[in-house]
Formats: C-alpha cells, sequence, structure tokens
C-alpha cells in the first residue's frame, strides 16, 4: 500500500468517481440507527435529532455534493424513507450537473410505472438519472408493501422488470413480454429516454450476482475487506465495481478516531443487542456478511477503545453495530483513507457511494481532503479535472507557509 510521504505517483490509474448519500429522515452528530432490518435511533443534545432532514436540509446536502465533485446522490427506498422520486425531482431545479442514484424496488410498482418514471425523470432532468435496483431481504418489508413473493422469486422477478424496462426504453414497437412475475401486451413510453439510465445493483447470494452478471452496469458491494470484494468482483468480469460504505476522513488519524468514537457515544451494549437480533432477521446475504464482521456485536464493549472494531487498517465495523445496511466505514487522516481507496481500486473498485455524519460536514472532509489526495497519487477523479501529480501535500504547504 502506498504512503503519504512517498513521492507523487505517475503511472496510470483508472478514474475514480464518487457519489454521496442522501440520509432519508435525520442527519446527526452520532451513528443513526435503522436501515435495513435495523431499529431507528437518534441520539442528539438532551436525546434529540440533531437535525431534521426536510427540504432546505436536502438542498444543502445535493449542493454541497455538486460543489464538492460528487457525480450523484443515492436516494434510498424503503419503510424508513420518502418516496426516492419525489426528492430526486424536488433537488433538480436547484443543481446543475449532479446526477441523481434513485433506489427502486421491483414488486413496489408495476413494470411500466417504474420505466415510465424513469424515462420521465430523464427527460426533465437531462439525463441525470442511475437507478440503484435493490431486490429487497427484509421480511417485515415484504410484509408491510403486501410482497409475498419468496427470497429466490424475488431476484427472478427483479431479472423480468430489468428485461421490460431496457425493451421499454429502447424499443419503437410495443413491447409484449410473458414472464412468470411480469405479463404485459402493448406496452410502451410516450417518450422513450435519449439516454438510457445507469443500472446499478447489489448483493452476494448466488442469485443476486447472476442478475448483476446479466444486467448491472455497476455491481455494488458494502464495505467488506478489499480481497474479500475483490472476489466477489472477480466472479463479475462485464460489471464496473462499486462500494457503498462510510467515511470518517480528518486531517490527522487521531482526529478521525476520535470522531469515530464520537458516533459510538450514546450507544450502549443493550442497544447493540437490541439492534442485532432486529437485523438478524434479514433474509440478505450481504446484511449476513457484514453482521459477521463485528460477530453481530458480540466484540464490543461500551468505553472501549473504538479502533478495537477495525477488521483492517482502517476500515471500521462501528457504524454496523446499531444501523443495518452498510455498516462498515473508511476511518483516518485524509492521506490514510486515500491509501484504502487505492487498496479497494487495485482490486476492482472505481465507483464509491460514501456517507457520513453529519453528512453536510463530511462531503467537505472528502472533497477538500481525500480527493485531492487521490490526485496526488495520479488518480484522476470525475469532476476534478487531471491528477495532481505535482502538487505538494498539505503538509508541505503549511510548513512552506509557517517559514515564509
Amino acid at each position: 500500500m502506498p504512503r503519504h510521504d512517498e513521492p507523487p505517483q505517475t503511472s496510470f490509474h483508472p478514474e475514480l468517481t464518487f457519489h454521496w448519500y442522501l440520509p432519508p429522515f435525520v442527519d446527526s452528530r452520532y451513528v443513526v440507527g435503522g436501515g435495513p432490518g435495523g431499529r431507528v435511533a437518534a441520539h442528539g443534545r438532551d436525546g434529540l435529532p440533531d437535525r431534521a432532514v426536510d427540504g432546505r436540509y436536502l438542498t444543502q446536502l445535493a449542493l454541497a455534493a455538486e460543489q464538492n465533485g460528487f457525480d450523484s446522490v443515492l436516494i434510498p427506498v424503503g419503510l424508513w424513507c420518502e418516496d426516492p422520486w419525489l426528492i430526486a425531482t424536488s433537488l433538480l431545479g436547484v443543481t446543475e450537473r449532479l446526477k441523481f442514484l434513485v433506489a427502486v424496488r421491483p414488486g413496489l410498482a408495476t413494470a411500466l410505472k417504474e420505466a415510465q418514471s424513469a424515462a420521465t425523470f430523464q427527460r426533465l432532468s437531462g439525463n441525470r438519472l442511475i437507478i440503484n435496483v435493490v431486490t429487497g431481504g427484509e421480511p417485515a418489508q415484504q410484509r408491510a408493501t403486501g410482497d409475498r413473493v419468496p427470497k429466490a422469486e424475488r431476484y427472478e422477478r427483479t431479472a423480468e422488470y430489468l428485461d421490460v424496462w431496457k425493451q421499454l426504453w429502447t424499443s419503437s414497437e410495443p413491447v409484449d413480454y410473458a414472464g412468470r412475475h411480469v405479463d404485459i401486451r402493448g406496452a410502451r413510453l410516450p417518450v422513450r429516454p435519449e439516454t438510457v439510465p445507469s443500472v446499478y445493483f447489489s448483493g452476494s447470494s448466488p442469485e443476486a450476482v447472476r442478475v448483476a452478471a446479466d444486467h448491472a452496469d455497476t455491481y455494488l458491494t458494502w464495505g467488506e475487506r478489499p480481497r474479500d470484494v475483490g472476489k466477489k468482483l472477480r466472479d463479475l468480469p462485464g460489471a464496473r465495481g462499486g462500494l457503498r460504505v462510510h467515511v470518517i476522513a480528518r486531517e490527522t488519524s487521531d482526529q478521525a478516531w476520535d470522531a469515530a468514537a464520537q458516533l459510538l457515544t450514546h450507544v450502549s451494549e443493550s442497544d447493540v443487542r437490541a439492534a442485532q437480533e432486529a437485523i438478524a432477521s434479514s433474509e440478505s446475504e450481504s446484511q449476513r456478511r457484514i453482521a459477521e464482521l463485528h460477530g453481530r456485536g458480540s466484540v464490543f464493549r461500551q468505553g472501549d477503545d473504538v479502533r478495537a472494531l477495525q477488521i483492517h487498517p482502517g476500515l471500521w465495523t462501528g457504524v454496523g453495530l446499531v444501523r443495518g445496511g452498510a455498516g462498515t466505514a473508511l476511518v483516518g487522516s485524509y492521506d490514510e483513507v486515500a491509501d484504502l481507496i487505492a487498496e479497494y481500486q487495485h482490486e476492482g473498485i472505481t465507483e464509491f457511494v460514501l456517507s457520513g455524519y453529519p453528512h453536510l460536514e463530511e462531503t467537505y472532509h472528502v472533497g477538500e481532503g481525500v480527493i485531492p489526495a487521490l490526485r496526488r497519487r495520479g488518480y484522476p477523479v470525475t469532476h476534478h479535472g487531471g491528477p495532481l501529480t505535482s502538487a505538494p501535500a498539505p503538509q508541505q504547504q503549511r510548513q512552506e507557509v509557517k517559514s515564509a
């Protein structure tokens, strides 16, 4: 792994693309529970959430992501979320080039309806749509939506939706499709998209990998160890590799780990047990793998050094103690996080869907700290021009100013 005090790298590196995450209901300076399988909880001053995620705050987040060079913002779908299509549409007018990675769960609406929403959004946005396909692995959510389709069949249904979407987006003729889950005759869109939306897809089960191999432009995985992520991608040679993970980046390593410790200030061992009991009900193979990284919370002791929750240098499992879904974070100085991102790139990852608490401030830590560190290493980054292979590191710049 390269070190931050080595000379700038000049060898060829692929372009890296960064995306940000829009929290669905509350943002905080502490870890927020919930997500797939988890229980919603936030702790702020006097036990109240720090920030409600309303329209004004979503606008701030979107503008900060655009200013810091993120390619898109991920808008999640689920019982704990508001409608992702409406949120994305509400932010079109306040942004210029930012794309919207809209999470779509096949089965919540018909294949034609979702294809129509995507086509309309593409036209109104000037082709700023990416679709994150979420098959669904939480029994409670499936019951709440009235979905009785078993897990294995849900992947079959997802594949049918993706087949139909592609035909509707590209065919000038009415579409007939006779599948097990989608059966339509004479379906068509009034206006087809000028650019077919890219499809991001995730999942660790064999069924998910098969769907990804056939349909995904980018395969997303949660933040497992770099070598384990690389093993997944070797089964999907045709798709770009993407990583969905949190980030805690600061000027120094100590500052980053202090911030990680603060996230767990109000988390007790009983909180972790309750969250893990809820998360254990998930049918998701990816969720199972994330939970096992920290022993389903068994390694957590309130007051212990949070660095004990590392499973790889700079890869921290603390978020997943109480949050379902993405449960690991890249933790360290700007240079250390850049080095860890480079490790993932060596395993085939070129797209990074990041989040961090609070989400507004963390966009600047990434945009002003981590991304310049990557560019100094010779990595081109989308929306950031060429790599900064000749620029001095921030530490060098400060020393020069001090001695002037």
